[in-house]
């Protein structure tokens, strides 16, 4: 008699005693929490969670599910790595830089200041050892990663005054991601607030912001900042490819089935590159609407880029000195990244520059 006619004529009492139980065990319904950084109005980022979630249901006809909560439904923001480390919850979603309070390292599975592109960051996560040398650091903090998806390069920020010099820097107090960038606009006189994203309005209003970088037009449009801030700067030097990440307990992750872990790896690949698109088809469409709505666009002058490339350089050499684990990871972006600055000069750079001078 096979199993299907066991089950069908013995029930359940007559499956165990039968000792075919772990084929239905095999079956049972797994069910998640995800925790999110980001708020609900964000369908790009968030809207990353909740694909996942989706593509999760469908792939495995219903046996695994994911539920996602934004940022303060199960826990503050910011609260999400202690809820991994201490096994409250199986995933969250997130930018690493948040929680380089507890190690610099943190910022290097996010973005850094002059740090990589988008691609960039895939390619050197996947296929240049980034990511192993990240969930080895992570692995401390009980979770490991894979990317809800990549920004793109970002905006620098909006500002209640022009930034025509250094010096207008000085005293500034503006919300930023924090970790590397955060310390090299310190050294240029910034005040860095480091708050979720739906606090800022308010701040920036009150006055008790004077700048805030965020992402790009299409989200920075949804929160409303071009309402309080009339100065929209590019680019944003510290993010020229922030990966907002899924960090998965790793506990939670070896427990499930071969089968499971397939789907979702599957899954967070969906959700990724559907973020990525998302921003690359609506951020044009947002820049040229905040424009039209008397948004002043600016580019921030040499002198201010400069500057900050010399505050970030020095910000690197000072945790190099400290912290062998930041020195390696950081060596071996920087060293990829050479690489790839190399072969850009002789594929993308020329052909989106002679893109740029043409009428299409």
């Amino acid at each position: 008699m096979d199993r299907r006619s066991i089950i069908k004529n013995a029930g359940l009492a007559g499956v165990l005693a039968a000792g075919v139980a772990p084929a239905v065990h095999a079956q049972a319904a797994v069910r998640w929490r995800l925790a999110s950084s980001f708020p609900r109005s964000l369908d790009t980022i968030f809207g990353s969670a909740e694909m996942l979630s989706k593509t999760i249901k469908a792939m495995s006809g219903g046996k695994f599910e994911i539920t996602v909560h934004p940022a303060g439904e199960l826990m503050p923001a910011f609260g999400v790595v202690d809820a991994l480390q201490g096994d409250t919850i199986e995933m969250a979603q997130s930018a690493a830089y948040y929680f380089t309070g507890k190690d610099p390292v943190f910022a290097f599975s996010c973005a850094v200041p002059f740090g990589l592109t988008a691609r960039q960051n895939t390619a050197w996560k996947d296929y240049g050892g980034g990511r192993k040398l990240l969930d080895d650091f992570f692995a401390k903090y009980n979770f490991r990663t894979a990317s809800a998806g990549n920004t793109g390069t970002q905006m620098g920020g909006w500002y209640r005054k022009e930034i025509k010099t250094v010096e207008d820097l000085k005293g500034l107090k503006m919300r930023m991601g924090g970790g590397v960038f955060g310390e090299a606009m310190q050294k240029l006189g910034v005040v860095p607030q480091n708050m979720p994203a739906g606090d800022v309005y308010q701040a920036l209003e009150k006055g008790t912001l004077d700048a805030a970088e965020f992402v790009g037009p299409y989200d920075d449009a949804k929160l409303g900042f071009n309402k309080v801030a009339p100065y929209y700067y590019y680019p944003g030097w510290w993010e020229g490819g922030a990966d907002l990440e899924f960090f998965i307990n790793v506990k939670k992750f070896n427990a499930l089935s071969d089968e499971n872990k397939a789907i979702l790896n599957a899954a967070m690949a969906v959700a990724a590159t559907d973020m990525t698109a998302k921003y690359d088809a609506y951020n044009p469409i947002a820049l040229k609407k905040l424009v039209a709505e008397k948004t002043q666009l600016k580019a921030f002058p040499k002198a201010v880029m400069d500057a900050g490339f010399k505050s970030s350089m020095e910000v690197f050499a000072d945790h190099e000195a400290k912290s062998p684990e930041f020195k390696a990871i950081h060596q071996s972006m920087r060293a990829f990244q050479r690489d790839q600055i190399l072969w850009n000069r002789f594929s993308e750079y020329p052909f989106n520059q002679y893109m740029n001078g043409v009428k299409i």
